[in-house]
């Protein structure tokens, strides 16, 4: 049952205008031009810096300072268990052919995929926005308290009850309801990816049954009327990723925007190409010569691996090698400046809401 109150007591919370929170896609998709824009509309902006180097966090935090004075997040991956990386001679060997065909050297996996967390943590620390978000898992609780301690909100990813208890049961302050519809990787950290095949309408309501935290629903909203649907399921706020891509202020390639702009509910797909995690984007060749070479590495060896590729085609607005990250509703995506998405995501809102009541 809605529960009328809770949007606008989290809301308060965080201190915007409108619990919308555009999601912290990593691996660029999100400069802080965008992540400004979202806040100072009333929203809530987010980094996706799980890629970023601490430096770099702490400079992209400036420039987002630069621009708003109002409440934004900034995003990691939660630290992974150690894995065996694995032979990468056959995945080296497709993508030798891919970067020669984008006049690139050879390609070589670096020896660390990814940034140091501990130095992540303290330059988020330093940067001290309003939100700390995270997803695939946990991370330890010194790192939980260090945040809470300054009165940084703690924000949880969960792709099933399950791992929204577990965050509970960490002290998060709120969880993002990770619904099988969502773009970009799968946040999914409490037993097999399978079990977080569950779509948002169906997991916010039992989300919000199982913890006391606030619930944001998340996956396949797009537009008011999916607002207003999370709404009726009690859901604290929203956070939109696909629909985010297509705005000016976005660093998506040209390419991509222009497929976003095509494509349909059935043109995104679950792939492990990119990262060797499951991740919802658009196929490409990239992604279809390697899965049917089975020539996928564990995370974060394969993100190693295909992150030069990835880059160089972005520059180059090749989408045959980038990462073309596309939730299910992207078929309702639109383009523009950032600020007018949030003020007509709040006006279809209401009026959805209202023809309810009504």
């Amino acid at each position: 049952m809605m529960d009328p109150q809770a949007w606008r007591r989290f809301a308060e919370r965080l201190g915007v205008e409108h619990p919308l929170i555009q999601a912290p896609m990593a691996g660029g998709l999100t400069p802080p031009e965008l992540v400004a824009a979202v806040s100072e509309a009333g929203g809530l902006g987010s980094l996706g810096a799980a890629y970023v180097q601490p430096e770099d966090i702490v400079q992209q935090a400036r420039t987002v300072r630069s621009r708003t004075s109002r409440p934004y997040a900034i995003n990691l991956f939660a630290p992974q268990p150690a894995v065996a990386p694995a032979d990468p001679g056959r995945t080296l060997a497709i993508l030798e052919r891919f970067h020669a065909a984008l006049g690139l050297p050879p390609p070589v996996i670096p020896a660390t995929a990814m940034p140091d967390f501990a130095k992540q943590v303290d330059a988020v620390l330093e940067a001290a926005p309003t939100v700390f978000s995270f997803t695939f898992g946990i991370p330890p609780a010194p790192v939980l308290e260090a945040f809470r301690s300054r009165g940084i909100l703690v924000v949880g990813t969960a792709t099933n009850v399950r791992e929204a208890q577990a965050l509970e049961a960490a002290g998060v302050d709120a969880i993002v309801a990770q619904g099988w519809e969502a773009g970009g990787h799968r946040g999914s950290f409490g037993g097999s990816f399978e079990a977080g095949m569950v779509g948002t309408m169906a997991l916010v309501p039992q989300m919000v049954d199982a913890v006391r935290v606030p619930v944001i629903a998340s996956g396949g909203i797009m537009d008011g009327r999916g607002i207003a649907a999370a709404r009726m399921l009690s859901a604290a706020a929203v956070q939109l990723g696909t629909a985010f891509l297509r705005c000016q202020e976005s660093s998506a390639a040209a390419a991509h925007k222009a497929l976003l702009r095509e494509a349909r509910d059935e043109s995104s797909r679950i792939t492990r190409a990119f990262s060797g995690r499951p991740a919802r984007a658009i196929p490409n060749e990239l992604t279809t010569t390697l899965e049917e070479a089975g020539a996928i590495l564990p995370f974060p060896q394969q993100h190693g691996a295909t992150r030069t590729l990835r880059a160089a085609a972005s520059k180059q607005n090749d989408t045959r090698f980038m990462a073309l990250w596309a939730g299910q509703g992207i078929g309702l995506s639109r383009e523009g400046p950032a600020a007018d998405l949030v003020r007509a995501l709040v006006a279809e809102t209401e009026a959805a809401l209202s023809a309810v009541r009504g």
